[in-house]
């Protein structure tokens, strides 16, 4: 595993043309369109990428970008990678590992989510404040790796207070409409039945989706300062709950994510890097 990382990361560091930068992003479903807020781009198919899975999820890109965003040089995953693809959360997680590799100093992640929350609306944005765990595999089983992180990290934490303090300054700065709540990670992909969402809402969550934990999981072994947004593209509220599809999921995503783009960017651009 150590020889896999390292092989991808010198082979990114190549590939780069210039600095590593210490801020990485994942972009989630329907919400790869923040790249074209990235000037000077250098694009990397992951297909070109040793050792790197492929995502086969529509609205999942497939590309590594290197480029600008808030003035700072930004590392953007355009698409993601599911434990429900088959891959195991090893492979799931194996980019951010990479970042770690990479010296990666902060992880900004994004997904889509279904609102458990009787005061949220489908476009809402939700900033992440702490995740549940229901995957049935956990990223950080089997041999730990010292290089990699301790053995029983600390998740109290887990969504960097301080980066979300600093975002949700921003939203209220420019009158963005911005939820705060727990999300629920779930293996999928199945969206949930109406049982299912309301057992997520007593168990203390605020919105649900198929992504997200294990690489936030990942992220706090290597070190690394996560902040992350949930868009709220369908409802598990009882009596607002319809049915949805992948499709929907993506329009949804689309039309909010200029405003967690813009907040995203005012948060990059506020980071004291280097």
């Amino acid at each position: 595993m150590l020889q896999k990382i390292k092989e991808t990361a010198d082979f990114i560091r190549n590939r780069a043309g210039g600095e590593i930068p210490s801020i990485a992003i994942i972009l989630g479903t329907g919400l790869g369109e923040l790249v074209y807020e990235i000037s000077d781009k250098n694009e990397i198919p992951y297909q070109e990428i040793p050792n790197f899975p492929l995502s086969t999820v529509e609205g999942h890109s497939g590309k590594l970008i290197f480029g600008k965003l808030g003035g700072k040089n930004v590392l953007a995953m355009q698409g993601r990678f599911h434990y429900y693809e088959g891959y195991s959360m090893q492979e799931v997680t194996f980019p951010v590992r990479v970042f770690q590799a990479l010296n990666i100093k902060y992880l900004f992640v994004s997904n889509a989510a279904g609102g458990m929350n009787s005061s949220f609306e489908i476009g809402d944005i939700m900033l992440i404040e702490d995740h549940i765990n229901t995957f049935p595999e956990h990223p950080l089983r089997g041999k730990n790796y010292k290089e990699l992180g301790v053995r029983f990290p600390d998740m109290s934490n887990a969504y960097d207070k301080d980066l979300r303090r600093m975002a949700a300054q921003i939203a209220k700065e420019n009158s963005i409409k911005l939820q705060y709540g727990v999300y629920v990670g779930t293996q999928g992909p199945t969206f949930e039945t109406p049982a299912e969402y309301n057992w997520f809402r007593i168990i203390g969550g605020d919105a649900v989706g198929m992504s997200t934990v294990p690489e936030v999981i990942v992220a706090n072994h290597a070190g690394m300062k996560v902040l992350a947004f949930s868009i709220i593209t369908d409802l598990g509220v009882i009596g607002k709950i319809v049915e949805v599809t992948h499709e929907d999921v993506q329009e949804a995503a689309k039309i909010a994510q200029p405003k967690m783009a813009y907040i995203m960017q005012e948060v990059i651009k506020n980071l004291v890097t280097g």
